[in-house]
């Protein structure tokens, strides 16, 4: 797995596959996609259908009054499959060169284990049943080796995972000062640090400071680098949006929302946060 991480050969193909799926017009249809509605990833939850029907076709197969039963849930796989890969692709099309080169061959042996299943269906409609089953048996492999390699994205490369997750873990309780009212400009975000955290505190047009953790939730981009539009700032690295108000991620690729901090300004005019409750 560490050695196909650094096949920089895969580069060229992924920069040309990604302006294909970026150029795709989906519309809001893409954060549907990516899972913004849910809360986390959709093409973990989309790929339950197609392997959970092939690995219960497989169980069929083990006995041969099952064949039509195996054959209705080889074309249920087959239809399920290709929602779950276009969320895939539209994950994909954002992630680093790393994980990209991982999410090609994950998406190589998926597109293998569904072109053996084309082939299994096809072979016992027209009444080769043994062959159909080695197909079938043949596609399961392929498919499991595609879950390995999403399995080495999403635990060891955190694909899709919230990235502000350890926050609340890092930040003590109480009221912390991160300087006067004076240091934060009108409508630009300024990055300042707590304990080990990085916030980005804007002061919006009524004076109020507002502060969310720096780090994006999606991959770790630097919201203080971010442009602020309409009461949310923007990861200048994917374009996420977050509400300033209270860290609620209202445009993809992240699914998770920003923790949001409490502000005070003290009669002397310093400024003071803590972590807000989620």
């Amino acid at each position: 797995m560490d050695a196909l991480e650094g096949q920089a050969r895969l580069d060229a193909m992924a920069g040309t596959i990604r302006k294909v799926v970026r150029a795709l017009p989906l519309g809001q249809g893409r954060d549907a996609l990516r899972g913004l509605w849910l809360g986390h990833p959709l093409h973990p939850a989309l790929v339950q259908l197609p392997i959970g029907s092939w690995s219960s076709a497989a169980i069929l197969d083990l006995f041969p009054d099952e064949s039509r039963a195996a054959r209705l849930l080889i074309g249920v796989g087959l239809v399920s499959a290709g929602p779950a890969a276009l969320a895939g692709w539209v994950d994909w099309a954002e992630q680093r060169p790393r994980q990209a080169r991982v999410g090609l061959v994950h998406a190589a042996a998926n597109l293998a284990a569904v072109t053996a299943y084309s082939a299994s269906l096809a072979a016992r409609t027209k009444g080769y049943d043994v062959l159909g089953r080695l197909l079938g048996f043949g596609g399961l492999t392929l498919a499991t080796a595609g879950g390995v390699l999403g399995g080495h994205l999403a635990y060891r490369q955190a694909a899709g995972v919230n990235h502000a997750e350890a926050v609340p873990v890092l930040v003590e309780p109480g009221w912390h000062r991160i300087g006067t009212l004076d240091d934060f400009p009108v409508g630009e975000p300024v990055r300042r640090t707590v304990d080990e955290v990085a916030l980005a505190v804007v002061r919006d047009e009524d004076g109020v400071p507002n502060a969310l953790a720096d780090r994006c939730s999606h991959m770790d981009g630097p919201l203080h680098e971010g442009k602020v539009l309409e009461g949310c700032i923007e990861c200048p690295w994917h374009g996420s949006r977050f509400q300033l108000s209270d860290g609620v991620n209202v445009q993809g690729p992240a699914t998770a929302p920003q923790p949001r901090f409490d502000c005070r300004v003290t009669p002397e005019g310093a400024v003071d946060v803590r972590l807000a409750e989620p």
